[in-house]
Parts: structure tokens; C-alpha cells; sequence
């Protein structure tokens, strides 16, 4: 074989034995992840070791959960969002990057103040009432007193500050919200005692609210002079009382005035209501009792009119009804 034959077949093998460059792989380069030193809190969230992403998402997932309010007894939730908030996780986490391990750094989210009094006016709205008082009925010839509720009145000024303070972090914990309560005037415990006077049957029962305490057999009315129906209230009370002749009755002309003794007719206790001329009192004629036999008034033996006299006040409502 002459020289330059053997040369080109040495080249020609140096071909076959060498890859071309075009099939050679590509060179890469991998940048590593960023993660958060280890041990650090974000606005009170545990982001050591998390991603960027992750960490973002976990701020903003804490920030992002509604806010509890507690208003004596009724539980409302609000959403941030529709509060106005923005949550600035992405530069919080940011910075947290360059943080040393086990740092601890602070983030406020903002909060459209305008809105958030918006809504606690709103709230007020719906839920403040006024207070109810407790009522005195006559139901089946018996006293039905009904139940009193307090009234609500939030404090809309401290409500939104806490409000604002609460979505501006991220702890979430519920807020009780300020509100005044308004006792109503009369309530089931300050109704005192009831005075329920059945004229067809002579009796007289006291009650306290609705709760039977005593009855006690009475006379009531003749049929010329009845005792009134309907509902009064004991407007005087008097011990050891004088009887004035009523001058306007027939029945009555030329008797006198008959000081305190065994011989009063009115014994020794008179309790008037609000009907002229007629009361609650004892009697000198304890044998009338249980039948209809004054002029309208209701009388008592003596002994149980001055039980009942140290038992009811001025004010004490009295009903008298037909049975």
C-alpha cells in the first residue's frame, strides 16, 4: 500500500472511532430553591424550612381566616377579605429570607378602616334591641307573668378598634365584643305580690308573680252594691283606721265616724284600691265572712287582714273577677 493510501484509511478509521460533537449533551446548570432559615415566625406563623411559595401560602392562609366576634351568647364570623384586608405575605417572606435562624418578625396586614366601622354599624343594626319587660296577665284567673329580656346595645368605637386590631394580625383569636346590656324595668323576680279576688266564690288569694302563697275566705259585695270588677292596685294603707260614713249613700245617713276599738267596721286594717270608696280591710262582723254581705268592699277576718297588710305595699295589683 503506498503512503498516501495508508493515511487516508487512518483518517477514515478516526472518523468511525470518534462521536460526532452535535450528539454530545448539552451542559446545565441547577440553581438551588430558596427556604427559610429554620425556626423562623412571620407575623406569628411557623415558616422555618417552608419554600418561598409555601411559606407565602401559609401566611397568607393564616392572615386569610375569618374573624369571630362574640355577642353575649350569639357567635358571628367575618371574612378579612370582605373587610378590606390585603395581606402582604410576598414581601414579608422576603425578608424573612434574609432573616437569622429563629427569628422572629413582625407583619401587619392593611385594613380599609372605613369599612370595618361600616360593617359594626351594620352589625349594631341587626342586633342591638331593646329591653322587654316582664308583664303581668290574668290567665285562667290566675296571674301569668311574662319572661323579661335584657336589652343589647353594642359599642360600635371600641368594636371596630378591636375589630381593625384583630384583622391587622393574624392570631385570630375570638373578640368579645363590647356591648352594654340594659336591664328592663321589670323582670319575672320584681313582680311582688298579686292580689286575685274571686267575688262568686269569697275568696281572696295572694300571690307573689305567679307563685300561689295563700288564700283566704272574704265577703264581698250584695248584689245592691257589688264589689267592682277589673284590675286596680292597692293605692293607701292604713292601720288602726277610723270608718267615715260614705255621705253619699242613703244607707249610711246619721251613722258618725267610729274611732279605732272592737266596733270599727273596717277592724284594724284598711287597704284601699283605686276605687272610690272600696278596700281591703278586717271586720267587725266575722260572721259575714264568705257570703256577699258589705257594701262593697272586701272584708276579712281581723287577724287575717293584718297577715295580709304586712304582706302587700301600695302598688300591689289587685284583680277581682266574677267567679
Amino acid at each position: 500500500m503506498t503512503r498516501a493510501g495508508l493515511l487516508f484509511t487512518m483518517c477514515l478509521a478516526l472518523v468511525v472511532a470518534t462521536p460526532a460533537l452535535a450528539d454530545a449533551p448539552p451542559a446545565t446548570t441547577t440553581t438551588p430553591e430558596q427556604t427559610v432559615p429554620d425556626g423562623v415566625f412571620l407575623g406569628g406563623v411557623a415558616i422555618g424550612g417552608l419554600s418561598v411559595d409555601d411559606a407565602v401560602s401559609a401566611v397568607t392562609q393564616q392572615f386569610s381566616r375569618p374573624v369571630v366576634l362574640l355577642i353575649h351568647g350569639t357567635k358571628v364570623m367575618v371574612s378579612p377579605a370582605a373587610l378590606g384586608v390585603r395581606i402582604y405575605a410576598s414581601t414579608g417572606v422576603a425578608a424573612a429570607l434574609a432573616a437569622q435562624p429563629d427569628a422572629t418578625l413582625g407583619l401587619r396586614a392593611g385594613v380599609d378602616r372605613t369599612r370595618v366601622r361600616a360593617y359594626v354599624k351594620q352589625l349594631a343594626a341587626r342586633l342591638d334591641h331593646k329591653a322587654s319587660s316582664s308583664r303581668l296577665l290574668l290567665r285562667n284567673e290566675r296571674p301569668l307573668v311574662t319572661p323579661s329580656l335584657a336589652g343589647i346595645e353594642i359599642e360600635q368605637g371600641p368594636a371596630a378598634a378591636m375589630l381593625i386590631d384583630e384583622l391587622v394580625h393574624g392570631t385570630r383569636a375570638p373578640i368579645a365584643v363590647p356591648a352594654k346590656v340594659i336591664q328592663p324595668q321589670t323582670s319575672e323576680s320584681t313582680i311582688g305580690p298579686v292580689i286575685v279576688i274571686r267575688r262568686a266564690s269569697n275568696l281572696l288569694t295572694l300571690y307573689r308573680g305567679d307563685r300561689y302563697v295563700r288564700q283566704f275566705h272574704v265577703a264581698t259585695g250584695q248584689a245592691i252594691y257589688p264589689t267592682p270588677l277589673g284590675q286596680f292596685h292597692i293605692v293607701v294603707k292604713w292601720k288602726d283606721p277610723t270608718w267615715y260614713p260614705p255621705t253619699q249613700d242613703a244607707w249610711a245617713k246619721g251613722l258618725k265616724p267610729v274611732p279605732p276599738g272592737p266596733d270599727n267596721p273596717l277592724g284594724t286594717r284598711w287597704m284601699g284600691i283605686d276605687s272610690p270608696g272600696v278596700g281591703i280591710h278586717g271586720t267587725d262582723e266575722p260572721a259575714s265572712i264568705g257570703y256577699s254581705e258589705s257594701h262593697g268592699c272586701i272584708r276579712m277576718l281581723v287577724p287575717d287582714a293584718e297577715w295580709l297588710f304586712d304582706h302587700v305595699a301600695v302598688g300591689t295589683p289587685v284583680f277581682i273577677v266574677p267567679a
